[in-house]
């Protein structure tokens, strides 16, 4: 059912109501699907049994999959970006009252609206309570970092070095 890209179109995912699964793909040329090679899969089948759509926010670090067996559209994380082999269930949200047949799930640029479309034609329009936005800085990679804030972002510095003081030359200082 549900298909979207990573940001720069070397990944690929469709969404599997026959193995309730997401499917990713490698792509060789960005956005170009003739290069595609099968990479991995995810089950949702434990929160989901008809998964319709699936979408990422812009480091994905969270993943989100509509359904009708639950009429929602559940959360999971992922500890690396867009690799679904690191997701794990968070939450989800019941779109129930508004349709019985969510086909996808789509958000703004920002993560503070979602979008959600359903088989009989209509779009429902939720405004999230935060951004689903959150950047990563591997301090194990480097020490200086940039990035543009353009919501409000989580930051997390992961793989931070062991204590040292200001004398020891394994000292790691950093700055915002």
């Amino acid at each position: 059912f549900g298909l979207t890209f990573n940001n720069d179109g070397t990944k690929m995912y469709v969404c599997g109501s026959i193995g309730d699964d997401i499917n990713e793909y490698t792509l060789t040329t960005g956005f170009n699907v003739s290069t595609a090679s099968y990479t991995r899969n995810f089950s949702v089948s434990s929160q989901e049994t008809t998964p319709t759509g699936v979408a990422f926010n812009s480091d994905g670090t969270k993943m989100y999959v509509s359904g009708k067996q639950g009429y929602d559209v559940n959360e999971y994380t992922l500890s690396t970006g867009f690799n679904v082999s690191t997701a794990s269930y968070s939450q989800n949200f019941s779109v129930q009252s508004q349709t019985t047949s969510p086909s996808d799930v789509v958000f703004n640029s920002d993560g503070t609206k979602m979008y959600i479309i359903s088989e009989s034609g209509s779009v429902y329009e939720y405004t999230t309570s935060t951004s689903n936005y959150s950047t990563t800085f591997d301090c194990e990679n480097a020490n200086v970092f940039e990035t543009v804030l353009s919501a409000n972002t989580t930051v997390v510095f992961s793989n931070p070095p062991a204590a040292g003081s200001a004398t020891d030359s394994t000292a790691y200082a950093m700055s915002l």
